[in-house]
C-alpha cells in the first residue's frame, strides 16, 4: 500500500525543519511526503530545497498556492487530488512525530475507517528552545524532559507519550470518552474514503473544518478510531492571528448542519460545484 504524508505549512521554515527532521527518524519512513503550502514565501521554497538534498532518504513533493489568507482546507484538496498514494497522513509543518508514528497509523488503516490522534502541547518557552538535535536524538519525547519543560501536567498529557504497552495503550483508547473526532494535525484515511466525501469543505477557514470533514466521513460509513495514546506527536507553539470569532461562529453551524442532516458531500471540495454521486 502506497502511503503519502501530507504537511500543512505556511511561512514556518524553521518548524517545518524540524518536522522534516522528525519524519526521517521514522521506522516506516512514508512513500512521498507532500508540502501542502498555503502561500508562504521563498524562504519556504529554499528550505525545501535544502531538506530534499539533506534528507534523501524522504521523496519530497511541494504543492503551492498563492497566499489569499488561511485557506488550508483549498491547499489540502490540492495536495490529496495530486496524490497518487493510497493511504494518506495528516500532520501540520509545526508537528513532531515519534518514530513509530506512521507505522502505527498504518497498523490499524481500514477502508473503512479514519484514524485521528491527539498532540502533545509545547508552550512557547520550550518551543524555542528545541533544536535539531533535541528531534534527531528523540529527546522531544523523553518523559524526563517533558517534565522538566513542565508540559506534562495531567495524566493524560503523560499517557499521549505512549507509556504503556501497545496492547494497553490501544485498550485506553478504545474505552477513552472523547468523540472520534478528525484531528487535522494527526489523522489519516484511504484516499479513496476521502474523494467519496469530496474532500475538505474550502469554505471554512480556521476554526471547525477538522471536524466538519469528520462528521461527513462518518456519515459516509468511515467511522473514527482513536490513537490518541498510540500515535504520540508534539506540537510546537505559535500565534493564531488568523482566528476569526465570527467566522469560527458560522462553521460552527456548518458542523451542527452536517450533523443534523447527515451530509456526506461538500460541492466546495476537490470537484468544485459537483453534486453527491447518486
Amino acid at each position: 500500500m502506497r502511503t503519502e504524508l501530507i504537511i500543512s505549512t505556511y511561512n514556518s521554515p524553521w518548524a517545518l525543519t524540524l518536522t522534516l527532521l522528525s519524519v526521517s527518524r521514522q521506522t516506516r519512513l512514508p512513500d512521498s511526503v507532500c508540502i501542502a503550502d498555503d502561500g508562504s514565501g521563498p524562504e519556504t521554497r529554499d528550505t525545501i530545497a535544502a531538506l530534499r538534498d539533506r534528507l534523501p532518504e524522504l521523496t519530497i513533493r511541494h504543492e503551492w498556492h498563492e497566499d489569499r489568507g488561511f485557506e488550508k482546507n483549498r491547499i489540502l484538496n490540492r495536495a490529496i487530488a495530486s496524490s497518487d498514494a493510497e493511504y494518506l497522513i495528516f500532520i501540520d509543518g509545526d508537528c513532531l512525530i515519534h518514530p513509530g508514528f506512521i507505522a502505527r497509523h498504518l497498523q490499524v488503516a481500514r477502508p473503512d475507517r479514519f484514524c485521528s490522534g491527539s498532540l502533545i502541547r509545547l508552550d512557547d518557552p520550550t518551543t524555542r528552545s528545541v533544536t535539531e538535535e533535541d528531534v534527531l536524538s528523540g529527546r522531544v519525547f523523553d518523559r524526563a524532559w517533558l517534565r522538566e519543560t513542565n508540559t506534562l501536567r495531567r495524566f493524560t498529557t503523560w499517557l499521549k507519550t505512549a507509556p504503556l504497552p501497545l496492547p494497553m495503550l490501544a485498550l485506553i483508547e478504545h474505552v477513552y470518552p472523547v468523540g472520534r473526532n478528525w484531528c487535522g494535525g494527526n489523522a489519516s484515511a484511504y484516499r479513496s474514503a476521502i474523494l467519496r466525501v469530496n474532500g475538505m469543505d474550502e469554505e471554512m477557514k480556521y476554526g471547525g473544518g477538522d471536524k466538519e470533514f469528520g462528521i461527513r466521513l462518518a456519515n459516509a460509513g468511515v467511522k473514527g478510531r482513536h490513537l490518541r495514546f498510540s500515535a504520540p506527536l508534539v506540537h510546537l507553539d505559535h500565534p493564531r492571528g488568523y482566528k476569526d470569532p465570527e467566522k469560527v461562529r458560522a462553521h460552527r453551524r456548518k458542523i451542527d448542519a452536517a450533523r443534523r442532516q447527515r451530509l456526506v458531500w461538500t460541492t466546495d471540495g476537490i470537484e468544485k460545484g459537483k453534486a453527491a454521486p447518486a
